[in-house]
């Protein structure tokens, strides 16, 4: 796995449907080496904190090769890199990058070493970037989410690094298992075992576990 751009922005104003709404998700290509940090990359900000950044969602990572999907899907939209918000567009994926990234997935890249932790669930604000609140539910319903990472290491970053998987925890589940978990309208016995799995993960947030927990007792009820 590559790292084909880093991206960085700041939040900004922007009016949508006759109101300002703040947001993070304009970002663009930089050059040179970034300094990687616990919350952040350097030069960039996430304007709602309640539901953005955090240790848990320092960098978004998301697929060059999703790009081709997107331009087939929506062929009269620009899609530019960074378009999804993206702070690392990454590529190398033989298959589906969420089929194979897994939770707890450490790599190191440039000085730096990160940990995988959890899929993107978009906002309304994917849907201000795209001019089209219906994006949101397509781009959920593609499965192609992307990832994001924690910092376990800080250090310094720049396109063309390579993101080398340094281990992988021992319960190995899939970047896609979880989002299709998090939407499954039901949990049979394959769903549960599969649940169990990721909230043994260690780097799977709390949050994530506190959702499963409730599922996995609807389910027992």
């Amino acid at each position: 796995m590559r790292l084909v751009s880093v991206n960085c922005g700041l939040p900004r104003e922007v009016e949508w449907r006759g109101r300002l709404v703040t947001t993070g998700i304009f970002k663009e290509p930089v050059a040179g080496r970034v300094a990687l940090r616990q919350l952040n990359l350097e030069g960039d900000r996430q304007a709602d904190l309640a539901v953005h950044g955090g240790v848990d969602k320092a960098v978004y990572c998301y697929p060059a090769e999703h790009y081709e999907y997107w331009k087939t899907e929506l062929p009269d939209k620009h899609l530019p890199v960074a378009m999804f918000g993206e702070n690392f567009t990454v590529e190398g994926f033989a298959g589906c990058a969420e089929d194979s990234v897994h939770l707890g997935d450490r790599f190191a890249v440039g000085t730096a070493e990160v940990i995988v932790t959890q899929p993107r669930l978009p906002c309304y604000k994917l849907g201000i970037k795209f001019g089209d609140d219906h994006m949101v539910k397509r781009f959920l319903a593609s499965r192609r989410t992307g990832f994001y990472i924690a910092v376990a290491r800080e250090g310094h970053v720049g396109a063309g690094d390579h993101m080398r998987l340094l281990s992988r925890d021992e319960n190995a589940v899939p970047v896609s298992d979880i989002t299709r978990l998090y939407v499954a309208k039901h949990y049979g016995s394959e769903e549960s075992a599969a649940v169990l799995r990721a909230i043994r993960v260690p780097a799977l947030p709390a949050s994530w576990k506190d959702y499963f927990q409730e599922r996995l007792a609807q389910a027992a009820s």
